[in-house]
Parts: C-alpha cells; structure tokens; sequence
C-alpha cells in the first residue's frame, strides 16, 4: 500500500490551501486571495479618483494571470489524481466483488446503521455521531452515548497525565477488574509513584505507595519491590542506567490508555477493538480479493461451497487481530473446541480429546 498511499498524501497537499506541495503554481486559495486583494485595491482607486488607463490594464493582467495560475493548478491535481487511479490499480489488480444486493431489508439497515453510530460515539465523532442519528432516525439508548462520552473524558485525562477520573473508575468496577485479573488499578498508581519519583519528590512518592501499594501486594508483590527497591539508584539520571531502567520507560505511562479502553469497554460486553475497523482493515487488507479469486477459481471447476458456506482458503490477519490459538488434530482433521481440547500424550504429541479416547480403546 505504500505507492497508492505516497499518490494519496501528494494529492492531498495539492489540494490543500497551502504550499506545502512542491506545485509549479500555487494553490487555488492563494491565488483567489491575491486576485480579491488586487481588486480592492483597484476599487479604491476608482473611489478615490485615483485610476488610471494602467489601473485596467493591470488589473485584466492580474485576471489572466491568476485564471492560468488556477488552471495549472487544477491540471497537476487532475494528474495526480490520476497517478493515484493508476497506483490503486496497480496494487488491486482483482476487480471488486459482485454481490447481490445486501441490507435491502429494514432489519438489515437498522443494523448498519446502528453499527455505524455506535462507530462514530465509540471512536469520539460525537458531533458526527448525533448528525448521523437525527438523519437515520435510529434509536441508540441514551446510556450508551453518556458511557462513550464518559470514556474520552477519561481518556483525555490519561493523556494529560491526569490519573484521578481512571482511579475513581476503577474503584467504582473494582469487582469487575478483579474477576479478570486485570493490572489496571495497580498500574495506574505505579504511573503516578514514579512520576513523583522521577520529579525527586521522594517523600511524597513513599508516602502515595504507603497508601495505595498494601492492597497490591497479594498479587503485584515482585512489582511492588522493584519500585521501591528502585530508590536506592536516586537521583533519575542515575535510575536510568540501573536495573530498574524499564520503570522510567514513557510506555509505563503511555499503556494506560489502551489497557484503560480495553477494560472499560469490556465492562459494556464490548470488543477491544473498534468492529467497523477491524472489518475494514481486514477486508481492505486483502481478505476480498482472495475470496472473490477462491470463488471464481470453484466456478471454474465446478465445485460448489462446502456445507458450512466456508471457502477452502486460508485469510491470513495481522497479530492484532489473532484472538486465540487454533489447534487442528492430526488425527481427525478437526478444530480443537472447549469440549474437545488438545491433550498430550506421554510421548510428546498432541490430538484432541475425542481423537484419544478414541485411541485408548481396544481396536481404536
């Protein structure tokens, strides 16, 4: 994706009102804005008595000027406009799947239209997101706008260092972290123990791990003694050549917002990730286009889809996106399940279940 999107910045700064892009003319905006000066100082001219034959004849010259200047700037947009068609298709050489009409039903349409708005809310587009409401005329609950606005609002703290509105979140779900062992709440107070540490307030960091590191300690104990042990290397420059270096790490701080989003939309029963751009980004990515080339391949020779509607290709995805490992036993060619998990036997291989109770009775 790299030469459609290189085409894609180059065009963009072509068609921005600056001249940040090496263009032979300069950007329409400039032009227009030299054009409408020339003519106000001209009317002040005529106004004022002051014009003469020159003041005309200048100001046609100033005219053709700026309409050819508009005019090469529109033919380098039109050719790299162009650029990036060519660039696109070059890089997507299948064309573009046929479908039958899809969200024709009123179902269908409410769904999407849903998963959109809660897109725009879930992503911070609230100004979007309530013009795309009033327009649909889709129902999205009130609680759910209120807890997306809630979570900028936090996140935005997060950002600038503010960790009390995460804190008063996570007490308030402190249940809920703790039925999955999440780091959350630990990690946050470890945030704000070394950033008093690191700005060699050293009395007021003991005094915050004093009160908030005790109830940690059943769980984050080894942590808990390399922050405090980590004292002994005071003052910072000298922190950071010690073992104890990956604790002024600007990750420590910058993973509290990721890790705060994920738990708090897994409070709401929500994925970590954004699903319209998880969609997007794998079925852009490539995963259409293999699809569509497996289906004319099976229409070609004749073959149908499996009884599952499942294509026998492999759509591979990025880490980000492996959710959990697959396990396929050698011995019946089936997917491992929580019912049916992999087993190993005594000589080091792996089979399901299934496959070895099969094979531990007589005959199997």
């Amino acid at each position: 994706m790299d030469g459609p999107l290189k085409e894609l910045a180059k065009l963009e700064k072509l068609v921005s009102n600056s001249n940040t892009a090496k263009g032979k003319a300069p950007s329409v905006s400039d032009s227009l804005e030299a054009l409408l000066l020339s003519l106000k100082e001209a009317k002040e001219r005529v106004q004022g008595g002051t014009a003469s034959p020159e003041t005309y004849t200048s100001l046609a010259k100033t005219v053709e000027s700026t309409k050819k200047d508009v005019d090469d700037r529109q033919k380098e947009v039109y050719n790299s406009l162009a650029r990036y068609g060519k660039a696109l298709d070059k890089r997507f050489t299948a064309p573009l799947p046929s479908y039958p009409p899809m969200f024709t039903s009123s179902e269908s349409s409410a769904a999407l239209e849903r998963t959109i708005a809660q897109h725009f809310l879930r992503t911070g587009q609230f100004k979007t997101a309530e013009v795309f409401i009033e327009e649909s005329g889709i129902d999205i609950p009130p609680e759910m706008r209120e807890h997306f606005a809630d979570l900028h609002r936090i996140m935005s703290s997060l950002r600038q260092n503010a960790i009390a509105p995460a804190l008063e979140w996570t007490e308030a779900n402190r249940h809920f972290l703790h039925s999955r062992s999440s780091p959350l709440e630990f990690n946050l107070h470890r945030s704000q123990y070394m950033r008093l540490l690191l700005s060699s307030n050293h009395l007021a960091a003991l005094s915050y791990a004093r009160a908030n590191f005790q109830r940690f300690h059943d769980r984050h104990s080894a942590e808990i003694y390399r922050l405090m042990n980590c004292l002994a290397y005071m003052p910072p420059s000298r922190l950071q050549g010690s073992p104890y270096a990956d604790l002024t790490s600007p990750s420590l701080h910058a993973d509290l917002e990721p890790m705060f989003a994920k738990e708090y939309c897994a409070s709401l029963g929500m994925s970590r990730q954004v699903p319209l751009r998880v969609v997007g980004d794998i079925g852009g990515g490539g995963a259409l286009a293999r699809i569509e080339k497996g289906r004319k391949v099976m229409r070609e020779r004749k073959s149908e889809w499996s009884q599952a509607d499942e294509l026998p290709i492999e759509i591979q995805v990025g880490p980000e996106n492996r959710y959990h490992s697959i396990f396929a036993c050698p011995v019946s060619k089936e997917q491992s399940t929580e019912q049916n998990p992999p087993m190993m036997m005594a000589c080091g291989h792996v089979i399901t279940r299934d496959s070895l109770q099969k094979l531990s009775k007589p005959g199997g």
